[in-house]
């Protein structure tokens, strides 16, 4: 799988870091892994298992302890460290560094900044920044949009009605994430995150206007940069001959990136409100995150188990045809 970086240079304008000894150019260190380290071990001289890719963050435990030493000491301990090569060191809290720290920096030409956040909550935003930009990504074509919450991620064939659909959502108080090209990104195992490349985000196609801004016509509250991928919805010309879940009872899901996330399929036929259906879907899926199934709880009142309901409702659907 393809390896992503961030470069220091955007980490540094992220965070606002003061610059104590600029090093490298900024512009030609890349971040690749999103671990950090805070490096008291190192301090104390245990460097087994040590990674110098990672960012090295400096708070006021590592600080103290090397107060405890004398010049001479914290020198060599501060050079043992240094000559590891980490890509940046980062000073929480505005503390003062030792002027060992600032020679090392200069000597081994690697970036010393500084925050004034606070160690654990600095450590954890930045944490969160580099899961993201590091997060491992695929493209996919649909249209991502919040309905009530839910990230609903429309997936089908080219001119079935993905982005006329979204246009309504939209119009209905929803907000647009992507149109046409979805970037998926994998931030956590249990968790992916969909965006628009930047060059399209917020335009979208429609046949017979051509291409629109939807923020520009439908303002600011009606688009989103990013949201969470919570349920995947296959839009497809409708079948006469297919059998249609009618029932819910079973649980669909789409794998993207070796995550399952549910999934339902909806026929698209003239004079379904797609939109609304939509809207129901959402409505529906959060209500089963929280643990009620309203099909199962029509089976408890039918006293039917799932089998007998889902003949029954076959046997209902056969009828009609």
């Amino acid at each position: 799988m393809k390896k992503f970086s961030v470069s220091l240079s955007n980490i540094i304008k992220e965070f606002s870091l003061e610059i104590l000894v600029a090093g490298a150019d900024h512009n030609t260190i890349n971040i690749e892994v999103a671990d950090l380290n805070r490096p008291g071990l190192q301090l104390s001289g245990f460097f087994d298992y040590f990674d110098s890719d990672r960012i090295q963050i400096i708070g006021k435990s590592e600080s103290s302890f090397l107060e405890s030493f004398s010049d001479d000491q914290i020198a060599q301990r501060i050079d043992d460290l240094m000559s590891r090569k980490p890509p940046a060191v980062i000073i929480s809290r505005s503390l003062e560094p030792p002027a060992a720290m600032l020679d090392c920096a200069r000597k081994y030409n690697i970036p010393l900044l500084r925050t004034p956040d606070a160690t654990s909550g600095f450590i954890s935003r930045l944490n969160s920044y580099l899961n993201i930009h590091l997060a491992p990504r695929i493209t996919r074509h649909g249209v991502l949009v919040e309905v009530y919450g839910e990230g609903i991620l429309l997936l089908g064939e080219s001119g079935v009605g993905k982005s006329e659909t979204a246009i309504e959502l939209i119009k209905r108080g929803h907000r647009l994430i992507a149109d046409d090209a979805v970037e998926i990104r994998k931030v956590s195992s249990k968790t992916l995150v969909g965006s628009s490349p930047e060059n399209i985000r917020h335009f979208i196609e429609l046949r017979g206007i051509g291409i629109i801004n939807a923020r520009r016509i439908f303002g600011m509250g009606a688009v989103k940069t990013t949201e969470k991928i919570d349920m995947v919805i296959n839009l497809e010309p409708w079948e006469n001959q297919k059998i249609y879940d009618r029932m819910g009872l079973e649980q669909e899901t789409t794998e993207i990136l070796g995550i399952s996330i549910s999934s339902t399929t909806i026929p698209v036929k003239p004079g379904r409100n797609l939109a609304v259906i939509i809207e129901v879907a959402a409505m529906n899926n959060r209500q089963k995150k929280m643990g009620y199934n309203a099909a199962q709880e029509l089976l408890q009142r039918l006293s039917m188990d799932d089998e007998a309901l889902a003949q029954n409702a076959h046997d209902n659907w056969e009828s009609y045809n």
